[in-house]
């Protein structure tokens, strides 16, 4: 019997989000936004989407008088793609 998938980390785009963040410290809305090629608007409801999960922190600040929003992944938010990439390999090795 397989485990089910984690829905939020199902996502297209919050699966690129989760990826991106393993693998640095912080990222900020600019960067993310960049790599995963989608809009801010996207973007943004998803990184709540993340946020309200404990998956990632959001800070938000300023850098100059330009808004900044930094984020990083929680150790909660490590474990559930731990979890989810374990699990993605059951079904492959299956």
């Amino acid at each position: 019997m397989f485990k089910d998938l984690d829905p939020l980390l199902h996502s297209q785009l919050r699966l690129a989000i989760m990826s991106l963040l393993m693998s640095l410290e912080s990222a900020e809305f600019t960067f993310l936004k960049e790599k995963t090629n989608s809009t801010a608007g996207n973007l943004s409801v998803q990184i709540d989407k993340l946020s309200e999960a404990g998956y990632i922190s959001v800070e938000k600040s300023f850098k100059g008088k330009k808004p900044l929003t930094t984020c990083k992944v929680t150790p909660r938010g490590i474990k559930a793609f731990e979890d989810y990439v374990n699990t993605l390999k059951q079904y492959i090795n299956k």
